[in-house]
């Protein structure tokens, strides 16, 4: 945080204050003088990084209240300034304060139009804080803080007066709801007790006359007058303020008002400078002085700040999620080593487990397909049962034939043999048995009668409704232009004559 300097101008000196955190502290003075100039040039140069406040406390001054009509944007600025222009044409240090609209149909703005009308005052201190190139948060009047002040105390009168004591001078200023409509600076001539205490009543019933002279409150209006002053010093304010019909006073103690504001130092007098010192600091109100051009290394220490409070916002965010990856990053990489812990110590139990199991009498290929195999049927639940029953049925009525092989497979199951029939292979609507055997009648039997045997065992299959067959291999070989011969030349004439037939079981509908 940067160093903060409440730099209080009154009619014969330069104060300058240290705020920090609630705390003002008195670093100096500065009187009106040329050799006074020139030591506060050397001050502020001593401190380009602090940011100054400049806290105004003169009779030069001016209010001028206001109506316009109803306006917004740029046509309200533009008639505001028109009439600052007119009314304090001698001084660049003006501003404006809105008051409300009026309840009428027209809907007038009230203003309260401010100047601070000793430029002459003003220049040597502000052209020291120019030429040093210092940031000036504001130039800021003090009547204008007295609303502060007031909210704190909690007084929202219709009518009422602020008396304080800064240097050697009475601050008087005229409040209507909360905002200030009149402010004026009279001269202490005693500064005891005593007679500060008779000042503020004097200049109470004064300020009331001249309110009433210019019909800022009528004639039979009730005001109450708000008094700060020191606790030692409050017997004496209230023997001398006494109240009447038409003024009520109000005492407020330095160390109470210290307290609302949020000041850890208060005041040892019935000096108010500190107090209002603070004020401006911590809660500056909305009416200052100060043109922009004079107010431009002030904002280019925002608009700094708020970049560096950016970039550092950004940083932070970053430094986060970088922290948030490398966490994830480490905790994923300790999960990885724990799983791959746990995969080598599983694999190693099972190599011992694998150890124990007796030795395959196959290749882990042929494993493989077995219980690929096995799968498959278990998951199409078929089972050739009945088809063996039928073949088993149509085998009792044919003695003759004797079954080598079956070869069973349900339906689109690929073929264990090599010869396996395009016509086999599309019919994927049950179970197929490849059927492979001999026929033996005897050495005896003609080529005739074991065709017949062998035609009768093909019907009895086929008379079952649920069963196509196929003859893939006949007992003899019946091409047409070929002599009748058996379909195994080159082997010894046993009377067993090979034949092959595929059975196809559709599933039942």
């Amino acid at each position: 945080m940067p160093e903060r300097r409440i730099l209080y101008l009154s009619t014969h000196q330069m104060a300058v204050f240290h705020w920090q955190g609630g705390t003002v502290r008195a670093e100096g003075s500065f009187e009106l003088s040329p050799s006074g100039f020139d030591a506060f040039g050397a001050y502020v140069a001593a401190h380009p990084k602090s940011i100054f406040t400049l806290l105004v406390n003169l009779a030069e001054e001016g209010f001028q209240l206001e109506t316009i009509p109803f306006l917004q944007g740029n046509d309200r600025s533009t008639v505001i300034t028109r009439k600052l222009s007119q009314l304090f044409y001698t001084t660049p240090y003006t501003a404006s304060i809105s008051l409300g609209h009026e309840k009428t149909r027209r809907k007038d703005e009230k203003l309260l139009l401010a100047a601070l009308t000793g430029q002459a005052a003003l220049d040597p201190w502000v052209s020291a804080l120019r030429d040093a190139r210092a940031a000036i948060a504001g130039i800021y009047s003090l009547p204008f803080l007295g609303e502060v002040l007031l909210k704190k105390l909690k007084i929202a009168d219709e009518h009422c007066i602020l008396l304080t004591l800064q240097d050697q001078t009475i601050r008087e200023t005229y409040f209507e709801r909360g905002k200030l409509h009149f402010s004026r600076l009279s001269p202490l001539t005693h500064t005891s007790i005593g007679g500060i205490a008779q000042a503020f009543a004097t200049e109470a019933v004064k300020l009331q006359q001249y309110l009433l002279s210019q019909r800022l409150i009528a004639r039979n209006q009730s005001l109450r007058a708000i008094v700060v002053a020191h606790p030692q010093a409050i017997p004496a304010v209230e023997t001398s303020c006494i109240s009447t019909e038409l003024l009520a006073f109000h005492i407020a103690s330095t160390d109470e008002c210290s307290g609302l504001v949020g000041l850890k130092t208060a005041p040892t007098t019935s000096h108010a400078d500190t107090i209002f010192s603070h004020i401006v600091a911590a809660t500056p109100p909305v009416a200052q002085f100060a043109k922009p051009a004079l107010r431009r290394d002030y904002r280019l220490w925002q608009v700094r700040n708020a970049l560096l409070g950016f970039g550092a916002a950004v940083l932070l965010t970053c430094a986060l999620f970088a922290a948030k990856q490398f966490y994830g990053t480490y905790t994923l990489s300790s999960e990885a080593e724990a799983i791959s812990a746990q995969a080598m110590d599983a694999r190693q139990r099972y190599e011992e487990i694998a150890r124990t199991f007796p030795v395959i009498p196959t290749s882990n290929e042929t494993l493989r397909q077995i219980m690929n195999r096995y799968a498959e049927l278990e998951s199409n639940g078929a089972s050739p049962e009945l088809l063996y029953r039928e073949i088993s049925a149509a085998l009792s009525s044919a003695p003759a034939v004797d079954i080598g092989t079956i070869e069973w497979r349900t339906a689109g199951a690929a073929s264990t043999t090599g010869n396996q029939p395009a016509a086999a292979l599309s019919d994927s609507s049950g179970q197929t048995a490849l059927i492979r055997g001999t026929l033996n009648l005897g050495t005896r039997a003609t080529p005739r009668q074991i065709l017949q045997a062998f035609q009768q065992f093909v019907d009895t299959l086929s008379a079952n409704p649920a069963l196509q067959v196929q003859v893939i291999q006949q007992p003899f070989d019946v091409d047409s232009g070929k002599a009748l011969r058996s379909g195994n030349d080159g082997t010894a004439d046993t009377g067993a004559r090979p034949f092959a037939l595929e059975i196809t079981r559709r599933k039942a509908s």
